[in-house]
């Protein structure tokens, strides 16, 4: 999840190898050219996704791409493992190296997965800064009782971290099912606030990330790219 930004002189330098005290010639002679704009300044800082132009040579040209992804249980959040299929290999699109996940799903759950290049959406979507809410439906062994939702509410302590978890919200929707919403993602932290009843977690599914819900047209393992007004839900 890299930043990919560099300054002008460094980046034009290490794309042909001129150096770098020689850019401030060719910004002078407007040689240079930043989304079809004439550079100003070596101190210019270049982002991932601008075009950089050098006497109409190409140097950078990337686009961002933005994929929502149905993940199946037993498919991990991973880009190589050598046990389990991983989400990577669920893709079939160019350059899905490029891509990393947006905050991970377990083994076992499933639902709603993001996978992007932009690095600095999906830390802005990550960020505990940001507060951004995650939705999902918990399926339970045991009954729900009316203590839970005060209790997810208050935040619990985790002794092993020494950390209170921010304020969740927990709905019941049937007997032994839930939808709980909360804006960070502590090692299990769903199962384990379960876990503090006693009642294991038999399924979760993860059905939305703010205000982008899961296309309830994707069947398990498929994945779409992001329409623009949903990319902005998130942004």
């Amino acid at each position: 999840m890299e930043s990919r930004k560099s300054r002008l002189d460094r980046f034009i330098s290490v794309h042909t190898g001129i150096n770098r005290r020689d850019v401030r010639l060719l910004i002078a002679q407007k040689r240079i050219l930043i989304n079809s704009e004439p550079a100003t300044d070596i101190n210019q800082v270049i982002g991932q996704f601008d075009q950089i132009s050098l006497d109409d040579e190409l140097l950078q040209n990337n686009q961002p791409i933005y994929i929502m992804m149905h993940k199946p249980v037993g498919v991990v959040s991973a880009t190589v493992d050598e046990q389990h299929k991983t989400v990577l290999d669920l893709l079939d699109c160019d350059n899905k190296e490029q891509l990393h996940i947006v905050g991970r799903l377990d083994l076992n759950t499933s639902g709603l997965l993001l996978l992007t290049n932009n690095g600095e959406w999906s830390r802005n979507l990550t960020s505990p800064e940001h507060k951004v809410a995650k939705r999902y439906h918990v399926t339970l062994e045991n009954p729900i009782t009316d203590d839970y939702a005060p209790a997810f509410a208050a935040g619990m302590y985790f002794p092993f971290e020494d950390i209170t978890t921010q304020p969740a919200e927990l709905v019941k929707t049937g007997e032994r099912e839930a939808q709980v919403s909360l804006t960070e993602g502590k090692y299990h932290q769903i199962k384990r606030m379960f876990g503090r009843f006693r009642n294991p977690v038999i399924g979760l599914h993860r059905e939305a990330i703010g205000g982008l819900e899961l296309d309830c047209g994707l069947a398990p393992g498929e994945s779409r790219e992001l329409t623009m007004e949903e990319v902005e839900l998130l942004s």
